[in-house]
């Protein structure tokens, strides 16, 4: 009688998740023997082939209306959220920006800004969520970020490699853009690929909170099934902890 076929899972992810989630496969293979197979990309994008037709066993987004939207149609079970982000700003050296004068600097109409796309890549919905708290204490400020934010990464999946950010660096470097909205979890490399940047705080007044959903798509494996309750649990939530995501499940005490 022939081997049985080793479990295979297919998870569709934000690119934002490409560093995490090699870690918490391997960690989920090592317990279940079970392997997966991973497509990255901007999670609207990620979402409209689903629609489309395509069936992952998992749907990771960096945005939790992705899989909601899914769950609303039918083609996933309920989502929940996974875990949540930060977002900051990488921004040039010589464009003087502090937490302190972030939102005069955004304003400035020499400053140009650069984001990711809206609807298409969460990070860009968050970076205009931003404007819109702006816009809330300095009235029609929204009219202004909108017109001058340019949308660098995340318009379709063969832009640029899921979760990097080079043309970002590009634009930093040359001063096309002296400041970039995006998670805190990928800009680090950013930073220390790009001469001239440094990372800095968005104040707490006008940021946002991004939250990942997770949904696992109807017709999901027992074995897909399983390594969403791992992302979940206190260990998927502790390698989710080291890579620098803010965690939704906490160990309780004993």
């Amino acid at each position: 009688m022939a081997p049985a076929k080793k479990a295979v899972v297919m998870i569709y992810a934000a690119g934002s998740l490409r560093h995490v989630l090699p870690s918490l496969v391997s960690a989920f293979q090592a317990i279940s023997g079970v392997t997966a197979e991973t497509r990255l990309g901007p999670a609207g994008l990620l979402r409209e082939r689903i629609e489309a037709g395509e069936r992952p066993d998992i749907f990771l987004s960096a945005s939790f209306a992705h899989p909601a939207r899914l769950a609303e149609l039918k083609l996933a079970r309920p989502a929940v959220v996974f875990a949540r982000n930060t977002m900051a700003a990488v921004v040039r050296r010589d464009a003087g920006f502090t937490t302190n004068n972030f939102v005069d600097r955004l304003l400035d109409p020499a400053i140009g800004i650069a984001t990711s796309t809206p609807l298409k890549d969460p990070s860009g919905d968050y970076a205009w969520a931003i404007f819109r708290r702006i816009d809330q204490i300095r009235p029609g400020s929204f009219a202004l970020l909108d017109a001058k934010a340019q949308m660098l990464v995340g318009g379709s999946e063969t832009s640029n490699i899921p979760g990097r950010y080079d043309p970002i660096a590009s634009a930093l470097a040359t001063g096309t853009a002296h400041v970039f909205l995006g998670y805190r979890t990928g800009l680090k490399g950013l930073a220390q690929e790009t001469e001239g940047v440094d990372i800095v705080e968005i104040p707490t007044a006008v940021n946002v909170v991004p939250e990942y959903g997770l949904a696992t798509l109807e017709g999901c494996s027992p074995a897909g099934q399983a390594l969403a309750l791992f992302i979940l649990s206190s260990v998927g939530q502790g390698i989710l902890r080291d890579f620098g995501f803010l965690t939704v499940a906490l160990p309780q005490g004993g």
